[in-house]
């Protein structure tokens, strides 16, 4: 039978996973151009548990905001809407029924090697360049291995068979599947998730997880996120396989190999992952078992084999030696830390501040603002029809631009105002003590600097424009400083939009009486 066949068998038969209404919803919206973020925090706010569910993972360590996050407008606003998608989805694919039918499935084992698949897709991702949220290669390893899920409920005896077969043989799980059913649970699972209408950042790693090299795409960035997911997946059979020491080797070599990543990255990774799921299980609501850290999992394998033909000295020496080297990595990763604290601040791309930043001087410069009664100005930018240049340049090109905007506007800005990356093409800029005269006239010294710029390519040089929004605080009364932030950012994105709307390449300035949200937070003074 092909694979088509049995996945319309499959889909057929009443066995595949339910999605949430919530969850289903959010993916039509999120597929539209012209959602908007009151859209995505209404229909998430209509679920009280789920609701509850994601604030509880905004507010957690897994961000490390600094102040709490209240609602989940301000989730979305923060977070971005991919961001907050991807935390929907895994809510959703963890609150999916159990295996109903007689099995052998260890379902929990399956949510372990999941999470931790979706902990380490996160770590490794965030070591690279790139404009895909890396929340969305944290759902994309958490939902890997979820044609499993559907295999298991569809043939529960075959595949118990199977599963046993791959713990005893050395052939691949997805070989045994391919001989006995026809089909992987890779193919599956990226047939199902594309049923569900999921982008395609999510299904393409689940359906090439276990063979990245089969990926015929041309885009760089997917292709990394594959290799990711591929990787990660290395990293959590660690975790769990009788043979760990063979599963760190093929990750030490090909996380080197295809990602660049150096030894010392590799290392920290190995090193902090087991806390890092702990952590995670228990903000997604999983009971999962503490585990050993890898270095111990590891450090136990090699003494096994190496008792074999070691005398009792010899053991006594080598067990000393390895509490020495492992004394010496903790203090290496204790230096290294200090060092990625100093560098965390950053896009990897641009040099300049990253969002995470952003938010964090966001609410310093507003306090400052509010105890010396000084304006404060937001500027959010928006490169034109950037997607064309990625289009019809490569994403080569497109980081190109990127880099040279930023180097033009930090040379326009004065040096205690705060330009950041917020998210793909989009910038924000506060400025400081200034009104908003002053402020239009940076807005349109930014604007200027971009479309007067040429920006070289290898193909051919390259015009570029920028549209804006800007707000400014001024003689608040109110003292609500999430309140505040809040209304502030959607004014920006208002007057952005409105920028956009009347035909970019322009600065708009935030007009209340255009917004009726506006009129129902009453909050004076800003204008």
């Amino acid at each position: 039978m092909s694979k088509e066949k049995i996945l319309a068998q499959v889909l057929q038969s009443g066995s595949l996973p339910t999605l949430s209404a919530v969850a289903s919803r959010l993916i039509a919206l999120t597929s539209r151009e012209d959602t908007t973020i009151s859209e995505i925090a209404a229909l998430i706010a209509h679920d009280v548990s789920l609701s509850a569910k994601v604030l509880k993972v905004v507010n957690s360590s897994f961000y490390s905001f600094p102040h709490e996050v209240g609602t989940i407008q301000q989730a979305v606003t923060i977070l971005g809407i991919n961001a907050v998608r991807s935390l929907v989805l895994s809510f959703s694919f963890l609150g999916m029924e159990h295996i109903k039918k007689n099995s052998d499935f260890d379902y929990r084992r399956f949510w372990q090697e999941s999470l931790a698949t979706a902990v380490a897709s996160r770590m490794i991702f965030n070591q690279l360049t790139s404009r895909i949220d890396p929340e969305e290669v944290f759902t994309a390893g958490l939902l890997h291995h979820i044609g499993m899920l559907v295999l298991a409920q569809a043939y529960p005896d075959q595949y118990s068979l199977v599963l046993k077969q791959a713990q005893d043989s050395p052939r691949e799980l997805d070989e045994l599947e391919e001989l006995h059913l026809g089909v992987s649970h890779a193919y599956i699972g990226g047939m199902i998730t594309k049923h569900w209408n999921f982008p395609d950042n999510l299904c393409l790693p689940i359906m090439h997880h276990h063979g990245p090299e089969v990926y015929e795409g041309r885009d760089p960035e997917r292709r990394q996120v594959i290799q990711t997911v591929y990787l990660a997946g290395l990293v959590s059979q660690i975790l769990h396989a009788r043979q760990p020491v063979v599963f760190a080797d093929r990750f030490r070599r090909e996380a080197a190999g295809t990602l660049g990543l150096d030894s010392q990255t590799i290392d920290r990774i190995l090193e902090t992952l087991s806390d890092e799921v702990s952590k995670a299980a228990g903000l997604f609501g999983l009971d999962i078992e503490d585990a050993p850290s890898i270095p111990e999992i590891l450090h136990r394998a090699n003494i096994e084999l190496s008792l074999i033909n070691m005398s009792y000295e010899q053991m006594n020496r080598e067990l000393v030696a390895a509490k020495l080297a492992l004394e010496k990595l903790n203090a290496e990763l204790q230096e290294k830390n200090l060092y990625l604290e100093s560098i965390a601040n950053l896009d990897g791309l641009t040099g300049v501040f990253n969002h995470r930043y952003f938010q964090e001087a966001c609410e310093r410069e507003l306090n400052r603002a509010l105890r010396g009664g000084n304006p404060l100005s937001l500027l959010l930018a928006d490169l034109d029809h950037f997607k064309r240049i990625n289009d019809l340049h490569g994403h080569l090109a497109g980081d190109t631009v990127l880099k040279e905007v930023c180097r033009l506007w930090r040379e326009t800005l004065r040096g205690y105002d705060i330009l950041a990356r917020y998210g793909g093409e989009e910038f924000a800029v506060l400025l400081p003590q200034t009104g908003q005269d002053q402020a239009l006239v940076v807005a349109e010294k930014m604007r200027a600097a971009v479309r007067e710029h040429l920006f070289q390519n290898a193909a051919k040089p390259l015009h570029l424009t920028c549209s804006f929004g800007l707000t400014t605080l001024e003689n608040v009364a109110d003292r609500n400083l999430k309140k505040i932030k809040d209304v502030l950012f959607q004014q920006a994105d208002d007057a952005l939009y409105a920028a956009k709307r009347k035909g970019r390449d322009r600065v708009e300035i935030y007009a209340a009486k255009e917004a009726k949200w506006y009129q129902r937070l009453k909050l004076p003074g800003i204008s």
